[in-house]
């Protein structure tokens, strides 16, 4: 049982690695919409794998801020990350629908200038 709850963590991880790697991608490409969904995925995914490396048969759910909540049972310093697992989460509609915003699409709503550092 172990080495599958280890296998199936493992799974998830790696498929989080590269969920973040092709948000780099993209965003070189200028793809910011992408950009903010492919990071939610990752997100969603690493916590997934932790949830299952810590012997959780079954993890449901989208949301990156309930599964830091789910987390912060085994290891509280997930709790400290949810507000960023939070703002995570409002990518993962927005990004893609284009009705989910009120007024662009997201390929134009989403722009490199929003996300420079002051």
């Amino acid at each position: 049982m172990k080495a599958e709850r280890e296998q199936s963590a493992s799974r998830w991880l790696k498929q989080a690695e590269i969920d973040l790697e092709d948000a780099m991608y993209l965003f070189e490409g200028g793809r910011y919409h992408l950009v903010c969904f492919m990071s939610q995925q990752a997100s969603e995914k690493a916590l997934k794998a932790y949830l299952y490396s810590q012997g959780v048969e079954t993890v449901w759910g989208h949301s990156s801020s309930e599964l830091c909540t789910d987390a912060g049972r085994y290891d509280k310093g997930f709790l400290k990350l949810k507000h960023l697992a939070t703002l995570l989460d409002t990518f993962y509609i927005s990004t893609r629908y284009p009705d989910a915003l009120p007024v662009d699409i997201p390929a134009d709503a989403f722009q490199r200038q929003l996300y420079r550092k002051q």
